[in-house]
């Protein structure tokens, strides 16, 4: 069942249901996954971000002037846990255009399942950005705690998680680490296999992006 509230937010809406549905499918192609990736991202972070910082301005239009509101500097920061993060990270730039960017490149153990760390490159400021940590899937949380773990220990305060897919197992880890981490999803399925994959799933998100599953 779909749930919502201050910390877990499971997209309910036919654009993503549709979407999430093409995700799953074996005979979605790589370049048809990537793209829906992008798509759901899109329609998800209107969630996921809808309570980021703004700050009261004032505008001149061609007729007078108008107060607005505009996001509160510094920029937002992006962090993708590469490699399947990329292609979330390329939406959100789409619209929050001016944010920072930065990459986490870990890898999960196949025998012990825990991610183990190759590359790290985060934009200045962290204390004093609202940072948006981005992977496509949400399994036993692993990756996106030690993810959490890192930017927590470079600075960051005012953190949020935005994945496509994720189970009861991902959610408990991350917020039994992380409480005050707000996660929002597109889909939330029952469990994990044996193997640590959501199921029923799409299969290994980074592998169906890239095509490197056959």
């Amino acid at each position: 069942m779909n749930e919502s509230g201050p910390l877990l937010r499971v997209v309910e809406h036919p654009l993503v249901s549709h979407k999430v549905a093409t995700l799953r499918s074996v005979e979605t192609q790589p370049e048809q996954f990537r793209r829906t990736c992008s798509e759901i991202t899109l329609l998800t972070a209107y969630e996921g971000l809808r309570d980021l910082a703004t700050t009261e301005t004032t505008i001149e239009t061609p007729v007078d002037t108008a107060t607005a509101q505009i996001l509160t500097q510094p920029a937002p920061a992006i962090i993708g846990i590469l490699r399947a993060g990329l292609v979330m990270v390329e939406a959100i730039l789409t619209l929050v255009p001016h944010a920072r960017v930065g990459h986490l490149g870990m890898q999960r153990d196949e025998e012990t399942h825990e991610p183990s760390w190759y590359y790290d490159k985060l934009p200045s400021r962290l204390a004093e950005r609202e940072v948006i940590v981005v992977d496509p899937m949400l399994a036993t949380g692993g990756s996106a705690v030690a993810a959490l773990d890192h930017l927590k220990q470079n600075g960051a305060e005012k953190l949020r998680l935005l994945c496509i897919i994720g189970c009861p197992e991902g959610v408990a880890a991350v917020h039994g680490a992380h409480p005050d981490v707000p996660i929002t999803l597109a889909a939330k399925d029952p469990g994990l296999t044996t193997n640590k994959y959501i199921t029923p799933g799409l299969g290994d998100a980074g592998d169906r992006i890239y095509g490197t599953d056959k």
